[in-house]
C-alpha cells in the first residue's frame, strides 16, 4: 500500500511537472520571441526548492508544489507599480504592454498550444515506436434483452463503424460510443453479421444515454462484450459469499442456474443481478464436476441500487495469446506517416473534451465524471506501471485536456485573457479594469468551485 502511495505521488508529480513546464515554456518561448523581458519562470507553487538567474536575467524558480506555474513578464497586469514606475523607455519597449495586441494574443495563446503540440509529439512518436495495435470488433456475447440484443446484434457480428464512422479496432468503438454519452436519439451501428460478408445496420434508440453515471460503460450499458475471459477464479475475498458456499481458486465456472456459463462477464452479471438469491452453479475443479449452491450477499452501487457479490476475482488472462490471429489487427508507421494520424487524433480528443464539458453545462453528462488531483494521481500510477506507451497516451490525453480547459473564455485563464484581447480588438481600446477585476473575481469563483467539486469525487472514490 505504502509503495503504491509513492508511485502515485511520484507519478502525479513527473505528469503535471511535466504538462506545467510545457505550457509555461510555450508562453516564455513566444515572449522571448517577441521581445518581452521576462522576470520569471516559475514552475510550481509555493516556497521556492530552487532558484536560479540566468544568463538572460530571468529568475528560474522550481517550487514543491506541481499544480502550476507561471511566466511573469515585465508590464503585465500582474507587475507591480514600483517595477513598472522603475523601468526606463527602453525597457518599456520590452513590456509585455508595450507589445502589440497580436503579439500580446500569440503569447497567451502559446501555453495551450504548447500543449496541443506535446500531445501530437506524444502520439507520433507511439505511432512511430509502437504503431497502432488492438483487436477487431468482433463481438463476443451479447446480453439477452439488452438495446444490442433488440436491436438485431448477435456473437460474431464485427462492427464496421458507428454511426458512420469506420471502426477496425475496439478502441475505435469505444471512442465513437463515447461520443454520444448523455445524448437522445438513434445509435446507428454497421456491422458484418457472423457468417455473411455484406454489412448491414442496427439501430439502437438512446434517451439521455448514461447520463447520470459517474463511470460511463457504453459498450457494457448496450450488452455488448468484447471478448471472453474464462469465468475461472483466481482467488477469494475472506468472508466472502464465494468462500463461504465452497468455492476455491482455480475453480472454473461452467454452468449457473441450468445455463452454460460462457465467460467471467456473464458470470458478474449473473452475480450482480441475482443478492441474496441461491444460485445452482457447477464448476470444473480438477477432472471434477463439483455442484455448489452459492448465495450472493446484497451490496450498495455507487449509484444507491443493491446488487450480488460473492468476492471473488478473475484469473489472469492473455487476451492476445488466445485470440486467433486475424483478430489482431496492427498497423506500422514510419516517421513521416506517423504525422498526420498524430494530428487527426490530437483533434479528434480536443473536439472530445470540449464535447463533454458543454454536455457537463447542459446535465447531459454527470459531473462526477469531473476527476481531481487524487484520480490523476491513480491514473497516472497505474499507467506507470502498465508501461511506457501506456503512460505517454495518458500524458498526451492529459495534455489536450490542460490546452482545452485553458482556451476557455474565463478570466483567469489564457482562454479569458484572450477573450478580453478581442474585444480589445473590436473596440479599439482595453477592456475597462473595472471590468477585468469584476471579471477576475468570477473567474476564480468558478475555478475554486471546480477544483472542489474535482476534489470531492476523488474522495468519493475512495470511499
Amino acid at each position: 500500500m505504502a509503495q503504491e502511495l509513492l508511485i502515485n505521488i511520484a507519478a502525479l508529480i513527473v505528469t503535471l511537472g511535466i504538462l506545467v513546464t510545457v505550457h509555461e515554456f510555450g508562453h516564455f518561448w513566444v515572449a522571448r520571441r517577441c521581445g518581452v523581458k521576462v522576470l520569471r519562470f516559475s514552475i510550481g507553487f509555493g516556497k521556492a526548492v530552487k532558484t536560479w538567474v540566468g544568463k538572460d536575467g530571468t529568475e528560474y524558480v522550481i517550487a514543491p508544489i506541481p499544480l502550476g506555474g507561471y511566466v511573469k513578464m515585465l508590464g503585465q497586469e500582474d507587475t507591480s507599480m514600483a517595477d513598472l514606475e522603475a523601468i526606463t523607455d527602453a525597457e518599456r519597449q520590452q513590456s509585455f504592454s508595450g507589445k502589440p495586441l497580436r503579439q500580446r494574443m500569440a503569447i497567451v495563446a502559446a501555453g495551450p498550444l504548447a500543449n496541443f503540440l506535446l500531445a501530437i509529439v506524444v502520439f507520433w512518436g507511439i505511432n512511430v515506436g509502437y504503431g497502432l495495435s488492438g483487436i477487431a470488433p468482433v463481438i463476443a456475447t451479447v446480453s439477452a434483452g439488452s438495446p444490442a440484443w433488440d436491436a438485431g446484434l448477435r456473437a460474431g457480428d464485427e462492427i464496421t463503424a458507428i454511426d458512420g464512422v469506420p471502426t477496425t479496432l475496439w478502441q475505435q468503438v469505444t471512442m465513437q460510443l463515447l461520443e454520444r454519452l448523455g445524448e437522445s436519439g438513434t445509435l446507428q451501428i454497421q456491422a458484418i453479421p457472423a457468417g455473411e460478408t455484406a454489412a448491414r445496420e442496427f439501430r439502437v434508440a438512446l434517451l439521455n444515454w448514461q447520463s447520470d453515471t459517474a463511470e460511463p460503460n457504453p459498450l457494457g450499458s448496450l450488452g455488448l462484450v468484447q471478448y471472453e475471459i474464462p469465468a475461472v477464479i483466481e482467488g477469494l475475498v475472506e468472508g466472502g459469499a464465494a468462500a463461504r458456499d465452497g468455492l476455491v481458486p482455480g475453480d472454473r465456472i461452467l454452468e449457473a442456474v441450468g445455463q452454460p456459463v460462457t465467460g467471467w462477464v456473464q458470470w458478474v452479471q449473473l452475480v450482480r443481478a441475482s443478492p441474496d438469491h441461491p444460485l445452482e452453479v457447477l464448476v470444473q475443479r480438477g477432472s471434477d464436476q463439483v455442484a455448489l449452491t452459492v448465495v450472493p450477499d446484497r451490496v450498495t452501487a455507487e449509484d444507491g441500487s443493491s446488487m450480488g457479490s460473492i468476492g471473488a476475482f478473475v484469473q489472469e488472462f492473455d487476451l492476445y495469446a488466445s485470440l486467433p490471429p486475424e483478430r489482431i489487427r496492427e498497423v506500422n508507421y514510419n516517421v513521416f506517416t506517423a504525422l498526420i494520424p498524430a494530428v487527426q487524433e490530437t483533434w479528434d480528443k480536443s473536439v472530445f473534451v470540449l464535447d463533454s464539458m458543454k454536455k457537463m453545462l447542459l446535465g447531459l453528462i454527470s459531473v462526477k465524471n469531473i476527476s481531481g488531483p487524487i484520480t490523476i494521481a491513480q491514473v497516472a500510477g497505474d499507467t506507470a506501471t502498465y508501461g511506457l506507451e501506456v503512460y505517454l497516451g495518458f500524458l498526451a490525453v492529459l495534455s489536450i485536456s490542460l490546452g482545452v480547459l485553458n482556451l476557455l473564455p474565463i478570466p483567469v485563464l489564457d482562454g479569458g485573457h484572450l477573450l478580453y484581447y478581442t474585444v480589445e480588438a473590436v473596440i479599439r481600446r482595453p477592456v475597462p479594469e473595472r471590468i477585468q477585476a469584476m471579471g477576475l473575481q468570477l473567474g476564480l469563483l468558478l475555478i475554486s468551485g471546480v477544483m472542489v467539486l474535482a476534489i470531492y469525487n476523488d474522495v468519493s472514490r475512495l470511499l
